[in-house]
Formats: C-alpha cells, structure tokens, sequence
C-alpha cells in the first residue's frame, strides 16, 4: 500500500497532527535518558498516526457516512490525547523545575500587586458561579461553530475551522514546554482553600471538579501533592488564546450566536485570573500567540490543502 496514496486521503487538521506526533516522538527520543516510557509513547504516537490515515484511506474507500463523520470530528479527542502527553513528558524534561516565579514577578512588574489577591477584593459568590460556568464553557464554544460550518454547504470552512483550532493549541502546548508552570491557585494561594476562599453557588464545585479532572490535578491532598501531580500548562493562556481565536472566527464568518461566544468567550478571559488557573502575563503571551495563529493559519491552510490536491491529481492521472 503507497503510503503516499493513503495521505492523499487526510485532511489538512489530519496532516498537522501527524506531524505534530512526529515532533512529540522526536523528543521523547532525544530526551529518552530522562522520559520513563518513551518507547511506549512512541509506539502509541506512531499507531495513532496510522489509524489517522486508515481510517482517512476507509472514508474514501467505503464511501462511509459513519467514517465521514468519524474523520471529521477525531480531532477533538485526538488533540486532547496529545495534551496529556505532554503530562509525562514536561516535568522529566525540565527535571521537575517549573517557572511560576518568573511568571510571578513578570505580573508584579506590570502591576506592582498579585492580580489573583487583588481581585479578592471584589470576589463575590455569584460572580464566581458566572465565572466558573463560563470558564467550563470553553469546549462548547468549539462545538457551536463546529456544528454550524459543519452544517454549511462550504466545508473548506468547517475544515480551515478545524485545521486552525489544531494549530493553535499545539502552539500553546509549544509553550507549556518551552515555560512549564503551575499557576496562582498553587503558588500564590492553597489549592485546597479555593471552595472556602472562593465560594460560588451551585454548579461551582462540580465544573471546578470536571476542569481539575482534565487537567489531572488530584483532589482531596495538601497543596504540595497538588502541585506535584497537576499539569503544567499555564504559559501562555490556551483558554485565552483559543477564546480569541474562537471570538475572531464566529465574527470572520458570521456565526449566528456569534454574540452569545463574543460575551461568553470575555467572561471567559476573566474568569481565567479571577479563578486563580493563570497569571495576567499568561493572558498576554496568550493574546500574542492568537495573533500568530490567525495570521499564518490561512497561509499554512493553503500550502497544506495545495500539496494534498497536487498529490490527488497526480495519482488520479496515474
């Protein structure tokens, strides 16, 4: 079978995470001698890679409704999967040292205070239940635009959404490699004091609970365990960057709740301080990778679409 033939097949957001696999593979074997396992995570980044292009080559094969739909909506779990890679592979890379202090002072130099202490000031527990509520909101967002491209007759947008979604959060996990940190909730205050401290209303305790399990952070232990055992993923901002991102998309394209992302998607930002899950300069290096992103995302998009359309007509003349 001509592995050539198969990628032809993929999607543009299929050929970045491919590629993107790649790169995790080639750094856990540089940094084997510190990676425990990185032979396994290798194994499992090469066959998720391969079912990525079967499952594309069985799309085209079958004609599958099913598969369509199967190829075109894995990116979601695809890209979380690799989110939590990065789990086992930051702290043994960095030799456990995280960067919260310099993450810290940068927040002190802009505002002469720590911004999560400020803002206890005016914390209240129905602006952090609205607060909290939207922060969880986040993956949903996603999900409106989604649906509604999806639904359009022009899929090449549904596909440039997707392909540029991919993109920007593997920038953002470019990032938490390159600074690892934790956050204010474990740095600058008690992780297990937040529910005391920071109390909200109803749903507060369960979306803190769903957002905690996500990130990996056990529950129920003093705030060194905590900090031990959470990710690190906190420079730059994925939730602020993607949130802008997603902002800029629904008004590109005229998203019919464009508003309802707009107001939900700011409430979102705030929450990402007022909650304690990052400091402002994480929201300012989040700021400036959405710039990034948005700006080379359509020139990435074309080379990548271009490239697959040459290979399918150079195999379809064959």
């Amino acid at each position: 079978m001509n592995i050539r033939r198969i990628t032809v097949n993929l999607h543009s957001a299929d050929v970045i995470i491919i590629g993107f696999f790649a790169f995790l593979s080639l750094v856990n074997l540089v940094f084997a001698f510190r990676i425990p396992y990185w032979w396994l995570m290798i194994l499992i980044n090469a066959a998720v890679a391969a079912a990525i292009c079967a499952l594309g080559w069985a799309r085209h094969t079958t004609g599958s409704r099913v598969l369509a739909v199967i190829q075109d909506w894995h990116v979601a779990p695809t890209v979380f999967f690799t989110f939590k890679e990065l789990y086992f592979m930051i702290k043994p890379i960095h030799l456990g040292k995280d960067y919260d202090d310099w993450l810290i002072a940068a927040d002190r130099w802009l505002f002469g205070v720590d911004p999560t202490h400020w803002l206890m000031r005016i914390s209240s527990p129905w602006l952090t239940e609205i607060l909290q509520i939207a922060y969880t909101l986040f993956y949903l967002l996603f999900l409106l635009i989604g649906l509604e491209l999806y639904r359009r007759e022009n899929k090449d947008l549904f596909h440039f959404f997707m392909f540029t979604c991919v993109y920007g959060f593997f920038i953002s996990y470019i990032g938490y490699f390159s600074l690892p940190a934790v956050g204010p909730r474990f740095t600058l205050h008690d992780f297990s004091a937040l529910d005391r401290e920071l109390p909200g209303v109803f749903l507060t305790p369960y979306l803190r609970w769903f957002v905690n399990y996500g990130g990996s952070v056990p529950m129920g232990v003093p705030n060194d365990v905590a900090i031990a055992g959470t990710q690190r993923d906190v420079f730059p901002s994925g939730h602020t960057m993607m949130t802008l991102v997603l902002i800029y998309l629904s008004l590109r394209f005229r998203i019919r709740l464009r508003w309802f992302i707009t107001v939900t998607g700011t409430l979102l930002i705030m929450a990402t301080v007022y909650q304690r899950y990052h400091y402002v300069v994480d929201l300012l290096g989040g700021a400036v990778c959405m710039v990034v992103c948005v700006l080379t995302a359509p020139v990435l998009y074309r080379s990548c679409t271009d490239r697959l359309a040459t290979m399918e007509s150079r195999f379809s003349a064959e």
